[in-house]
């Protein structure tokens, strides 16, 4: 009985799922049954039944066919399919040859297979991008008044306290409250080892929990959620099409009138030009329709494109769209920011050098109270400076940043301004000396050297020193070995801290001292000497320049909205090793794609050339036609693997 009630859930599934397969077992079935019964010389049963076979088998192309030509006055491929069997059928009650009848089912037979086998290889790549969306759990455990009640993860508010037990997934974005615990990040970010976390710090919905129980925090709707945005951007990934798919539905369209001009002209002609008889002109005329038709051509690109974005989500890497994808394949320079790209981005306080009316303590004090408003990474490092030295902060008011030079606030009534020495001694004139030498040593050394200024009076500087990614020298020469022209790294930071990272990770240019706006610039100039430019930053000073790129790459391991929004791709483990399998993901589709190409106008001309010389015959003419569809579109799901 449990078997019995197992078998026909399978069976349900199926019918559910792949309608396209059973119809096309089911127009197998009645084909050779047809067969079978013309055989015997049962011709009412086996017309009877290879009209079934017809009907079953075609529907859901004729309906399709009918539908286009019906709504958008345009010929499609399906229709030509059910024209060309339907000729054949039509040619085998004139001619009484009723095998014909089994040419055209054995036809719309191999038509509905080939569709069916697309729609199953396909269902593999929309499972694979539906995984996304069973990453988190239904319902979350939340604490209230010190009672446990589970609720559905959707209706969770900003707030919650959520219990999470060891082993458990994590609902939504959340920030930990109670416990440490390491965390399995790799569905979202592709992460392959687990990171500890702590008190303090945001965890991923999607994320598996290691061995601690952890109390978190809802910090931001499960709507807007890291994963349920991923999961958005792959959806619009899914429906938009690339400049090359628009281009092959354009060309589809006026190809389709083509042949149906060519295919009346080869059911005419022939016997007037080549002796032809007319059964055997309008049979290769019908088999004309089926050969010349471009349905390989037009399953050569986006089965490729969906299967490399599936890829690319299960590896950390986000495509916005199969355009960017086209376009990370043809990459020829890329231009890389510094600060928290090339280099971790997490910043240390090396140095406080006070003037000589002010003291240690007050400069740190007076940069952290203006700088906790702000997120850039040097702000995170003074600020850990003054809570590692227990320095209490003042209260300031009209903090405002002046993007890629310093922050301005006032405390106490006092007008403060910290940066880059350009920015903060704006107007002053009397810099001491001994300021100004400890400030060239410490660029010199390759630092990063911050200036702060309150009122009239220069407090001190700070020097934060910065550590290259581990893997970027290698980065960089692997983007060397694939064929990248150019590389290039731009920072707003002084020239002599700019040279020695370059040194170390062994970039071709090097831009220092830059605004957002001289980004821009740059890239500019980068796209006027070669075709396609890449631009890599943390998607927030960055942004100009991630949109001005033919393809803009984000760091998004702080899954930012910035990040998510302004550039093309998102690296989402916040790896920057992971750009080389990003661009080696762009150029595999592209060589796929140019394989598919080739595969499907090598196979138009070849059967083609086969109908022109009558070696071929309708059945394999449409196996021919079919087989080759059906291989560029396997060749594009070599992408999955």
């Amino acid at each position: 009985m449990i078997r019995s009630s197992a078998s026909l859930g399978k069976l349900r599934y199926w019918l559910t799922t792949y309608p396209e397969a059973i119809a096309a077992l089911t127009c197998a079935l009645l084909t050779l049954m047809g067969w079978f019964a013309l055989n015997q010389s049962w011709l009412g049963w086996g017309i009877w039944i290879l009209m079934a076979a017809y009907i079953i088998g075609g529907r859901d192309s004729c309906w399709e066919g009918l539908k286009t030509l019906w709504q958008e006055r345009e010929l499609d491929v399906d229709l030509l399919m059910i024209v060309a069997a339907l000729g054949a059928a039509i040619l085998g009650f004139w001619q009484q040859q009723y095998y014909l009848l089994v040419d055209g089912a054995v036809l719309i037979l191999i038509f509905a297979a080939s569709g069916a086998l697309e729609s199953i290889a396909m269902h593999r790549t929309e499972r694979n991008i539906r995984s996304l969306m069973q990453l988190t759990p239904d319902t979350a455990r939340i604490l209230q008044d010190k009672q446990e009640r589970t609720i559905a993860t959707e209706t969770l508010q900003v707030g919650d306290r959520i219990l999470i037990k060891p082993g458990e997934i994590v609902p939504t974005d959340s920030v930990i409250r109670e416990g440490r615990s390491t965390l399995n990040q790799a569905p979202i970010t592709g992460e392959s080892l687990p990171q500890l976390k702590e008190v303090g710090d945001e965890i991923f919905g999607g994320s598996i929990n290691g061995r601690g129980a952890l109390l978190v925090e809802v910090n931001k709707s499960p709507k807007s959620s890291l994963i349920q945005r991923i999961i958005q951007l792959v959806e619009q990934a899914k429906t938009s099409q690339p400049p090359s798919v628009q281009f092959l539905e354009r060309f589809e369209r006026s190809y389709a009138r083509g042949i149906i001009a060519i295919g009346i002209a080869l059911a005419v002609l022939p016997p007037f030009l080549l002796n032809w008889t007319w059964e055997i002109t309008i049979y290769r005329a019908l088999i004309f329709l089926v050969v010349a038709s471009p349905c390989a051509l037009m399953a050569a690109i986006m089965p490729t494109l969906l299967s490399g974005i599936a890829r690319g989500a299960r590896q950390g890497i986000l495509f916005k769209d199969g355009a960017q994808l086209e376009t990370m394949g043809r990459v020829q320079a890329i231009a890389f920011d510094k600060t928290g790209t090339l280099t971790t981005g997490e910043l240390e306080v090396s140095e406080v050098i006070p003037a000589s009316n002010s003291s240690e303590e007050e400069v740190i004090r007076v940069a952290a109270s203006l700088e906790a408003y702000s997120e850039h990474p040097l702000a995170r490092g003074i600020l850990k400076a003054a809570k590692i030295r227990e320095i209490a902060l003042l209260s300031a008011i009209e903090v405002a940043a002046e993007v890629g030079a310093g922050i301005t606030g006032s405390l106490q009534g006092q007008c403060v301004v910290i940066g880059k020495a350009k920015f903060a001694l704006a107007g002053l004139e009397d810099i001491p000396p001994a300021l100004r030498a400890e400030s060239q040593r410490l660029e010199a050394s390759g630092q990063t050297v911050i200036w702060v200024v309150r009122g009239d009076r220069i407090l001190g500087l700070f020097a934060l020193r910065d550590r290259v990614r581990p893997h970027a020298a290698k980065l960089l020469a692997a983007l060397k070995r694939m064929g990248i022209q150019t590389t290039v790294m731009l920072t707003g930071d002084n020239a002599a801290t700019a040279r020695g990272v370059a040194r170390s990770v062994g970039v071709d240019v090097t831009y220092s001292d830059l605004l957002p706006e001289d980004k821009v610039e740059i890239i500019k100039r980068l796209q006027q000497q070669h075709d396609t430019v890449a631009m890599i930053g943390d998607g927030i000073n960055d942004a100009p320049a991630l949109a001005r790129a033919s393809v803009g790459i984000a760091m998004g391991g702080a899954g930012s909205d910035v990040a998510l929004e302004t550039a093309d791709v998102v690296l989402m483990a916040d790896r920057l090793e992971e750009l080389v399998q990003a661009i080696r993901i762009g150029k595999k589709s592209q060589r796929i794609i140019k394989q598919n190409i080739t595969l499907a106008l090598a196979s138009v001309v070849l059967l083609l050339i086969a109908n022109f010389f009558g070696q071929l015959t309708l059945p394999a003419g449409v196996l021919g036609h079919e087989g080759s569809t059906l291989l560029v579109t396997l060749n594009g799901l070599r992408m999955l693997r």
